[in-house]
């Protein structure tokens, strides 16, 4: 049945265009026949699909995280991770990710830092970019988020962002300008409020945020939706250019909106526009009249994961070129930390997937040495605040049963594994049990328990270790506790023979609000092992025999998650002591820092060799080991500044004050803060140093007339382009990027940082090889927000182009001159 598009909202009752508005359920739409449209199903997806399920969902392909593809500086291999994106989409009948995040990385204490690509607004509008056409090239749509000014995890369903109007054209909005030059079909409202001076509202309900600069002057012809649960009222969300609010099935649209519309709070026309957008999405994405979306070539996913996690990494430092180390020079390795045995792939909240499959570090660099290579394995000291989930090689049962509020029984619902998160359709299920059995073998001391959320009673062998009585709400999940629960645990003793312990965790079936219902149990076990003191000095003596010692160290999905911000930069437990100890012990090491948002190294000018390599995704371990052995080359470049102390940070407190977060630095992120300060960072933005030498030889401007006149900045604007000559002088090929700052004139005009990411450009040679690399340059790097006139204008004067390998480290100066008007 053929329909005219913009016909079809009227061939529905006001009933049936307000029902397509608000989810079916918590990941997909309504369909309507009446109009040829299928039902559409949306995903998070920042590191991976996660499916249409909210608790359980099926394995994907984990990527790293967003900072360590955006530490690439390479839009053409985000562009094939969002290939990958695609062909996972369509395996698991997903048609809009809810990807790329375009906040930026205001302070490195943000919860969510680790999903951000970067502190630059340049750098993350581009990799955003290139992620945002890959996807939607293969007929699958992206969801930029969050609009706008949610850096804050702290208070972020309620606190307002007061953003000045040049800082917001200047920094917060460009990456979101990028994805819609892009062409991004959709675009997700924040749950913070958000203050522009004239008036402030939460995100959803703001007018001149959503329809004034989203869908007038920026052209935005898609659907904005809501962040779930961030749509709290009717006539205001409505009016504000809200078009979807999720999840669904409740919320405060349906039949209040109606009402709305028949009262004449709401045009019927808004309803109407809202519906044309829904049906455009669908057409988009082969959801709308049967047709279907070209299927996405599948890629070789291990290869392209392995590459994109080895790419990333960044060698902060390297002595005496330790690495790449060469195994036929090597007797005895010493693997030391506790991300060797338990690596970080990958942070808390919404973003986190279930992997297909991981190797650690230590699985893989044992696969990495010759067979005559000795490998020694020590944890060295521990980093989580809870307890390992239970390893599933130990289960010997595990059962979950739901219960009535009679006790008849609702259900025997499957867990895959020892952490249990199912969600619960049947509204008859109100309690249920999980009932486990773990067989201990090795003698010592063990600990075992389990955590849960809400209303629930955890007994291992008939012992009560924990119990709760706050019942589940949608705050456990807007705070991550769904993914890392409160629990308890007790100590069970192991003799010379096995021992079977049971755990069982009692629990009403969470109410999680509009994010459904939910059974959470993740079983937790933690074999018998040394005191932490005797671990730590077996791990330095392990070092001491070593020919040379690796230590992975780092965070966990706790310490960086949505739903909370980090209290402190410092590395979790007594990481720090332990790289102390062992570089103490040996002279020769590698420590790997397995981290997805910066922290502290106050160790980093004694190890010879440091390297920064991310949440990995699934291939992390493979991928470690091809840069330690220098199979790959560790090419990535900092997306953001390595504060040299806590106190160095510009923004050093993420904590709303009075409801609000007040961005009183400005234009001042990141590294123009370090420069304004006259702070030096441990390592600066940008910075990389691979395993090769590089050197600028010149830099000139192909076209000095591209130059921009003083004054409005044109509508049509020729990008200015640089040529640079760079050449590798090291001992092997290699990646080198490449980039440019502007500096603006000195006094008079607005106060601009001292320089300005302005364009970069990844080169690949071989070693002795010369080659030009084109730079372009927006001409708007040059120009700055006018309020009075409310747009962009560029000062007259001697600007500079700086050359170089970051924003410290400038090699050449290309002046341009703008003449006064």
């Amino acid at each position: 049945m053929a329909h005219d598009p913009a016909a079809r909202p009227s061939e529905l009752t006001l009933e049936e265009k307000v029902r397509l508005l608000t989810g079916r359920t918590g990941w997909t739409l309504h369909g309507s026949p009446a109009v040829g449209l299928l039902p559409v199903t949306m995903s998070d997806g920042p590191v991976g699909v996660r499916g249409d399920e909210h608790l359980q969902h099926e394995h994907s392909a984990n990527t790293p995280n967003p900072t360590a593809i955006a530490a690439t500086w390479d839009e053409e291999l985000t562009a094939r991770v969002a290939g990958l994106f695609a062909a996972e989409a369509r395996r698991q009948g997903v048609d809009v990710v809810l990807a790329p995040v375009l906040n930026l990385h205001r302070s490195p204490l943000g919860g969510r830092h680790f999903e951000c690509f970067s502190e630059d607004p340049l750098l993350t509008g581009r990799i955003g970019a290139a992620f945002v056409r890959a996807l939607q090239a293969a007929g699958v749509a992206a969801c930029p988020k969050h609009f706008i000014g949610n850096e804050t995890e702290t208070e972020r369903t309620s606190y307002t962002a007061r953003i000045g109007e040049r800082t917001l054209r200047e920094v917060y909005l460009p990456p979101f300008e990028d994805a819609l030059a892009a062409g991004a079909w959709t675009v997700m409202a924040a749950y913070n409020g958000y203050d522009d001076g004239t008036g402030a509202a939460p995100a959803t309900e703001h007018r001149g945020l959503l329809t004034g600069l989203l869908k007038q002057e920026l052209g935005f012809d898609g659907v904005v939706v809501s962040d779930w649960m961030a749509a709290r009222s009717t006539a205001p969300t409505a009016h504000a250019g809200l078009d979807l609010v999720m999840p669904g099935p409740l919320g405060p649209w349906g039949d209040a909106l109606v009402r709305a519309v028949r009262a004449g709070e709401v045009p019927e026309a808004a309803v109407d526009d809202k519906v044309q957008r829904l049906l455009r999405l669908a057409g988009r994405v082969g959801r709308l009249d049967g047709a279907t979306a070209p299927a996405p070539p599948e890629p070789d996913e291990d290869a392209l994961l392995r590459e994109v996690a080895a790419r990333g990494q960044v060698l902060l430092r390297n002595e005496g070129r330790l690495l790449p180390l060469d195994p036929a020079r090597l007797r005895r390795v010493a693997l030391i930390g506790p991300n060797a045995l338990d690596p970080c792939i990958q942070g808390g909240g919404s973003a986190h997937v279930s992997p297909k499959r991981v190797a650690t570090p230590a699985e893989a660099l044992r696969a990495a040495l010759p067979d005559g290579v000795e490998l020694t394995v020590h944890r060295g000291c521990r980093n989580r605040r809870h307890l390992p989930d239970a390893d599933p090689a130990l289960l010997r049962r595990l059962t979950v049963e739901l219960y009535g509020a009679d006790g008849e029984p609702a259900g025997t619902p499957e867990a895959a594994g020892p952490a249990v998160h199912l969600d619960v359709a049947d509204p008859r299920a109100r309690r249920a049990v999980v009932s486990a059995v773990l067989r201990l073998e090795e003698p010592g001391v063990h600990r075992v328990g389990a955590g849960s959320v809400g209303v629930h009673r955890i007994e291992v062998d008939g012992e009560v270790v924990a119990s709760g009585e706050e019942p589940a709400s949608a705050a456990d999940v807007l705070e991550s506790r769904h993914t890392h629960p409160g629990g308890g645990d007790t100590l069970v003793e192991v003799g010379a023979e096995p021992r079977e312990v049971a755990v069982v965790v009692r629990t009403d079936v969470a109410d999680f609000g509009d994010f459904g219902r939910g059974v959470v149990a993740r079983l937790r076990h933690l074999p018998p092992g040394p005191a932490p003191e005797e671990e730590m000095a077996a791990a330095a003596a392990a070092a001491r025999a070593a020919d040379v010692a690796v230590l992975v160290v780092g965070t966990d999905d706790e310490t960086e998650s949505e739903g909370y911000d980090r209290a402190s930069l410092d590395l979790p437990g007594g990481q720090d002591e332990l790289v102390r100890r062992v570089l103490a012990a040996n002279p020769a090491a590698v420590v790997a820092v397995n981290a997805g948002a910066p922290v502290l190294l106050p160790w980093l000018e004694d190890a010879p060799a440091v390297l920064w390599t991310w949440m990995g995704g699934q291939a992390y371990g493979p991928a470690l080991a091809d840069v330690l052995t220098g199979a790959a080359e560790p090419a990535g470049r900092l997306p953001w500044t390595l504060p040299a102390a806590a106190a160095d940070v510009p923004v050093p407190d993420t904590r709303p004050r009075g409801g609000a977060v007040d961005y009183t630095e400005g234009v001042f992120i990141g590294h123009r803060a370090y420069d304004r300060a006259g702070t030096e960072p441990a390592r600066e933005f940008g910075f990389g140093l691979g395993y090769t030498d590089w050197e600028i030889r010149g830099a000139e401007l192909e076209d000095a007339g591209a130059v921009p006149p003083a004054g409005p900045l044109p509508a049509a604007r020729t990008p200015l382009v640089l040529r640079v000559r760079v050449a590798n002088t090291g001992p092997r090929d290699g990646r080198h990027v490449v980039q440019a700052y502007l500096e603006p004139p000195r006094g008079g005009g607005p106060d601009r940082p001292h320089r300005t990411l302005a364009g970069f450009a990844a080169v690949h040679l071989p070693a002795g090889e010369e080659a030009e690399v084109r730079i372009e340059v927006r001409p708007r790097a040059l120009a700055v927000w006018d309020a009075p006139t409310r747009g962009w204008t560029v000062p007259p004067g001697r600007y500079r182009l700086a050359v170089g390998s970051s924003s410290r480290a400038i090699a050449a100066h290309v002046p341009l001159e703008v003449p006064g008007a």
